[in-house]
């Protein structure tokens, strides 16, 4: 089995991430602001260690020795537009130093592409409240996208919405775009998973759901 670097392991996505990781049988290093917050973390195969997504040299630190990371981070204390893009650079810069090639990002529906065409988030009647934060999560994508080499990541969404309440049953569609769309938190992390254990997608946003 391998060793898969969380950062953001603290949040649902992240342990979601964390859970199915183990499950497989992948050894965790575990990444969040402070360790000591996310005690209940640090199980058997799990290591929590203290990391900043924004800096590269973290970063590098972090994922030394491991196959694979996933980033499925959050800082309602930063400006989202300034966060995205930094940790997008910073995790580019850092697992490349460190030789980790594959990199999952835990992503928005809302910045995803309906059948149609659109932008989830400018079709007529989707909420505009947090528009600040969909166009954020967009720029960091735009970060990866224009990168050059090195780094073979996918950056994985709802296609619609988490399913708070869902459980894991361990299937999922790819899927466009859709505001009625569901998944759980713990189906979520299986595509995370499976797109490490055999990568089919690349260099691209994949929206999913229950299937």
């Amino acid at each position: 089995m391998g060793r898969i670097v969380i950062f953001g392991a603290g949040g649902r996505a992240g342990r979601a991430a964390v859970a199915e990781a183990r499950r497989r049988g992948h050894r965790v290093t575990a990444v969040v602001r402070d360790p000591r917050a996310h005690g209940g973390l640090a199980t058997d195969g799990v290591r929590v260690v203290a990391g900043d997504v924004t800096d590269g040299d973290s970063v590098a630190r972090a994922a030394a020795g491991h196959d694979a990371a996933i980033s499925a981070v959050y800082d309602p204390a930063a400006p989202p537009a300034l966060f995205y893009t930094g940790a997008a650079r910073a995790l580019l810069a850092g697992l490349g130093r460190a030789e980790v090639t594959r990199l999952l990002v835990v992503g928005l529906a809302s910045v995803l592409t309906t059948e149609g065409g659109t932008a989830l988030m400018d079709v007529p009647g989707y909420p505009q409240e947090y528009r600040t934060f969909y166009l954020a999560h967009a720029a960091g994508t735009e970060v990866l996208r224009t990168a050059a080499g090195g780094v073979d990541w996918l950056v994985v969404s709802p296609a619609g919405d988490f399913d708070h309440a869902g459980s894991r049953t361990g299937r999922y569609r790819p899927a466009t775009a859709d505001a009625a769309s569901l998944i759980s938190y713990a189906d979520l992390a299986v595509a995370l998973i499976d797109e490490i254990d055999t990568p089919r997608h690349h260099r691209t946003h994949l929206g999913v759901e229950a299937a």
